[in-house]
């Protein structure tokens, strides 16, 4: 092995173990069998808004395969349930220049509709100094824009330029941030809806980026009480790539391999806890387009027409066993949306 690769995987190291020194700060949950899956469900036709009129009866839900009988279902529109709207913006995967222009965004977003918010909102704001996240949540959106303004984003200290040094520090402010919103959610009744503004922390995946066992068992680890947390919290996280189509094909959808739930740690890779797969496996979507305001409103309408379905989870042969989620609408040219999946326990 080169010395470079071996510097690689000498920082990835430091990192996992990071990551697993992650997992005693921020309490994981404990790992108790899983009684009752509940969802949240989008369904859309190829075009236009979501369905509504739907009953329980158009819906079939498969875990593993295995069809399963619906426990609750509920039609949702918008101001029925209790939801909440955490907005992260992303001060250390994203440039000092885009963050003035998201800046700009952000107000309009902020103060569309005379200032007055759909839904409770917070703000997070993550740098290189730590995260800092707003006392309570609130409706009125000009002085949540006049908080923004007063926030002071400076230079980074950890550059893009420092390769994959810096790329695993941001990687592990990133996944804390994540783990912290996640944990301090738990507690609090209602759906959460998670708006992170960032083009994503890096992926560090791919042929040079090589794990032995223990890196792998010990990413697992976290992939799985991730996953659980974020479920237990009820949150979707929708990733909003700020830089749209100034940003690469290839790096914009490069995460899309990763998207396939992780049944064994011999299948991890660093990349199966990017912003853009966790998005995608909560339910929500990763998006890419200069219209920031726009963006976020499209992912807002999420939660005007939905519906809350439940199951009972099949029992688990063996820790952490994953089970994937289908969801499917007995009418054409519909699609549900939802959570894909779950870790199980006997």
């Amino acid at each position: 092995m080169s010395n470079g690769k071996s510097l690689v995987l000498l920082y990835l190291c430091i990192g996992l173990y990071s990551s697993a020194a992650l997992t005693q700060e921020i309490a994981s949950p404990h790992k108790t069998a899983t009684p009752r899956i509940n969802l949240d469900v989008v369904v859309t036709p190829k075009s236009g808004p979501a369905v509504t009129g739907l009953q329980q009866q158009d819906f079939t839900i498969l875990d593993n395969k295995v069809a399963q009988p619906v426990t609750s279902f509920k039609e949702v529109a918008g101001g029925q349930a209790p939801i909440s709207v955490i907005l992260v913006i992303d001060a250390v995967n994203t440039s000092y220049q885009e963050i003035a222009y998201e800046r700009g965004e952000l107000k309009t977003f902020l103060l569309a509709n005379d200032g007055q918010l759909q839904y409770p909102t917070a703000l997070a704001i993550m740098s290189d100094n730590g995260t800092q996240i707003q006392e309570g949540f609130s409706q009125d959106g000009k002085a949540m824009n006049e908080s923004l303004e007063k926030f002071a984003v400076g230079l980074r200290s950890i550059r893009q330029s420092a390769g994959v040094y810096g790329a695993d520090e941001r990687f592990q402010i990133s996944l804390r941030t994540l783990r912290m919103l996640a944990a301090q959610e738990a507690s609090r009744p209602g759906r959460k809806i998670v708006l992170w503004a960032s083009p994503g922390w890096p992926l560090l995946s791919g042929p040079g980026i090589q794990l032995d066992n223990k890196q792998q068992q010990q990413l697992f680890s976290t992939i799985v009480d991730l996953s659980t947390q974020l479920r237990l919290a009820n949150i979707t996280l929708y990733a909003v790539n700020p830089l749209g189509a100034t940003e690469g094909v290839g790096r914009t959808f490069y995460y899309q391999q990763y998207v396939k739930g992780v049944s064994k740690s011999s299948q991890t890779q660093i990349a199966d806890l990017s912003l853009q797969v966790l998005a995608t496996q909560t339910g929500g979507v990763a998006i890419n387009s200069t219209d920031i305001a726009g963006m976020l409103q499209q992912c807002l309408a999420d939660t005007k027409n939905y519906y809350e379905v439940s199951f009972d989870a099949l029992p688990a042969e063996r820790a952490d066993e994953y089970h994937h989620i289908e969801v499917h609408v007995a009418k054409p040219g519909l699609t549900a949306r939802t959570r894909e999946g779950y870790y199980a326990q006997p």
